[in-house]
């Protein structure tokens, strides 16, 4: 059952916060935090929230944990080369702690969900304070302040099927980009992914609440809106609302700004959706849709919920309604129980869908996931043969995909220095693609129209219209 924490809770907070403030503003200098965070865009916005409740309590943010009075560490726990980062760092972090015994050392986020790895900080990381997890992020201003007064190691990791937390401050990282969630966890249970078991069930925030998000980050100039979730296609199924009638809403605030979205799995994309998307000329024109394999038999294995054809069909829909649509999508090779002619079936949907991009992995076991336990016969070795073949089909489609650009003139929305040259600025098309250009920054956070010179495998080169 979700929990959606109270304004009383929330003002609880508050006063915590208060009281650390005043703890920080007796001390001879400003209090300095440092927070790393890993993995998806979702823990970048948790990330931020913790920022935002730190310059609350009074503390200064460095980019580096080098002096600083708080480490936080927001973890991922999607593939295991993450999880051996926060470990390798956490680690590093005991030198620091020797010279400032003060110190508070705190890991959080999606790891943190999981008792194998509890167990390890308890056991291999004396120095680490605080462990809490994503249901208890909302109390770090009580967490922080427990720390300050008694200095005993806390592991808050309290058990739910989730939590909504309204009303946190946010430090943006972006003035330009705002990450706005719109639900949290997942009911899929994909035999690989260990997001449902980390991040609770699906539940989502009201409308009005985001509704109110997206217009105070209009108002403060924010020109590029992310709605994010693991699976934003089902949000508002419990609120009886939709994800259409979100977007509908949004569309219809006043301002110039462009909306995206992440995460979208194809057996929730409905002909509604992409119908709304064609009608609504503040959305992205780019569609991020994991296909996973182009194998019906390891997408059943996968617990997907859909087959090739399906996808194919929602591909096609697409390409009907939306005809300069961009496709990308995310490959797992090697997932257990793969053989090279389900391989080759991968390759074949490549080559019939031609996606802009791909984001590609080699499958990574994670504990306690279903697929822990499938028998998994091929070689790591192999499965990096296959990769590197995956690889390169992919350029040569993304190379004839880019030029298709060539000639054309893109409303750009201008975000930073450029890619290929820090001489140029560079921004995204309605697609998602990104372009280089010349111009000055009194361009940055403006929609301006490129006309489109040169290609290359993911990205393009222009001049300013």
């Amino acid at each position: 059952m979700t929990i959606r924490i109270s304004p009383e809770e929330t003002a609880r907070q508050r006063a915590f916060s208060e009281r650390v403030r005043e703890i920080s503003e007796n001390r001879e200098s400003l209090p300095i935090a440092h927070v790393h965070t890993f993995g998806c865009q979702q823990n970048v916005s948790d990330g931020e929230k913790i920022k935002g409740m730190l310059l609350e309590m009074g503390y200064g943010l460095s980019e580096s944990p080098e002096g600083a009075d708080v480490v936080i560490f927001n973890t991922c726990a999607v593939r295991e080369n993450a999880e051996d980062r926060v470990f390798g760092n956490l680690g590093a972090l005991k030198h620091n702690k020797a010279k400032n015994p003060d110190m508070i050392i705190a890991v959080c986020g999606c790891m943190t969900e999981q008792e194998h790895i509890v167990s390890r900080i308890k056991k291999s990381f004396p120095h680490v304070d605080l462990v809490f997890g994503t249901n208890a992020l909302h109390t770090l201003p009580e967490l922080i302040f427990g720390q300050l007064s008694e200095k005993k190691r806390v592991f808050s990791v309290p058990k739910s099927d989730g939590v909504i937390a309204e009303g946190l401050p946010i430090r943006r990282e972006s003035k330009i980009s705002a990450s706005i969630p719109i639900m949290y966890g997942c009911n899929n249970f994909c035999s690989y992914c260990i997001v449902p078991y980390v991040r609770g069930r699906e539940r989502s925030r009201e409308k009005a609440d985001i509704i109110a998000e997206v217009k105070k980050a209009v108002e403060e100039g924010a020109k590029d809106l992310w709605l994010l979730g693991q699976n934003v296609n089902s949000y508002g199924k419990e609120l009886g609302t939709s994800f259409s009638e979100l977007l509908r809403e949004i569309n219809a605030i006043d301002g110039e700004f462009r909306i995206s979205y992440m995460s979208s799995h194809p057996k929730d994309a409905t002909k509604e959706l992409i119908d709304t998307i064609a009608g609504c000329e503040k959305v992205s024109r780019h569609f991020h849709l994991p296909v996973q394999s182009g194998s019906s038999r390891i997408l059943e294995l996968m617990n997907r919920h859909y087959t090739r054809e399906h996808y194919l069909g929602i591909v096609e829909y697409i390409r009907e309604k939306i005809p300069d649509a961009a496709l990308t999508s995310d490959i797992i090779v090697g997932f257990p129980g793969e053989t090279y002619e389900d391989f080759r079936e991968t390759l074949s949907l490549l080559r019939e869908v031609r996606f802009d991009s791909l984001y590609t992995f080699i499958f990574s076991l994670r504990k306690g996931t279903k697929a822990e336990k499938m028998p998994d016969p091929v070689s790591e070795e192999e499965k990096g043969k296959w990769f590197r073949e995956l690889l390169c089909v992919q350029a040569e489609i993304g190379r004839d995909m880019y030029q298709k650009y060539v000639g054309k003139t893109l409303r750009v929305l201008c975000e930073g220095r450029g890619r290929s040259n820090p001489e140029m600025l560079t921004g995204k098309t309605p697609q998602g693609v990104i372009v280089d250009f010349y111009g000055g920054d009194e361009l940055l956070g403006q929609f301006v129209d490129i006309r489109i010179e040169q290609a290359f495998e993911w990205m393009l080169v222009g001049k300013i219209v």
